[in-house]
C-alpha cells in the first residue's frame, strides 16, 4: 500500500520529470519541465531554487508584464533581487509558489574567498598613493628644471 502510494506521488500529472517528496510534499521541477511554461497562457519562474506559476499575476505587476515574459521558463533570481522587491512582494510571491527546482539543476554555489593580504603584498589604495607620490615628485621636478633653464 505504501509503495503504491509512492509510485503515484511520483508519476503526478505535472510533468515526466516532476518528482513529489513523499516527506514533505515538495514538487521537485528540472530546467526542462520549467522551459515549457514561458508563453503569456503559462508563466513560470525560479527565483532562490524556487518554482512559482505567474501567470495570473502578468496583469498585476507594477513594472508591466513584460518584465516577467523575459524571464518566463527560466531563473529570475538576478533580475528579482537587482530590482529590490520589498518585503509585500516577497509575501505575494508565496501565493505563486508550485515547487522547487530539482536538487540536480540548481546552481553550486562557489564557496567565497576571504580578503587575505599576504605578506609582501600591497594593498589596493597604498599602490594607488605611491603611483600619485610619484607622479608629484616628477610633476615638481619637471617644473624646478624648466625654471633653471629659463634664468639660466
Amino acid at each position: 500500500m505504501v509503495e503504491e502510494a509512492n509510485n503515484k506521488l511520483l508519476n503526478a500529472d505535472d510533468g515526466p520529470a516532476c518528482e513529489q517528496s513523499a516527506v514533505d510534499g515538495v514538487k521537485y521541477y528540472t530546467l526542462e519541465d520549467i522551459r515549457l511554461h514561458n508563453m503569456s497562457t503559462d508563466t513560470w519562474l525560479i527565483i532562490n531554487d524556487k518554482v512559482y506559476d505567474i501567470t495570473s499575476f502578468l496583469e498585476e505587476h507594477p513594472g508591466g508584464e513584460e518584465v516577467l515574459l523575459e524571464q518566463a521558463g527560466s531563473d529570475a533570481t538576478e533580475s528579482f533581487e537587482d530590482v529590490g522587491h520589498s518585503t509585500d512582494a516577497r509575501e505575494m510571491l508565496e501565493q505563486y509558489y508550485v515547487g522547487e527546482l530539482h536538487l540536480d539543476d540548481r546552481k553550486k554555489e562557489k564557496p567565497k574567498e576571504a580578503n587575505v593580504t599576504h605578506p609582501g603584498e600591497s594593498s589596493a589604495w597604498s599602490s594607488w598613493l605611491i603611483s600619485a607620490v610619484a607622479a608629484a615628485a616628477v610633476g615638481v621636478a619637471y617644473r624646478y628644471f624648466i625654471f633653471e633653464h629659463k634664468s639660466s
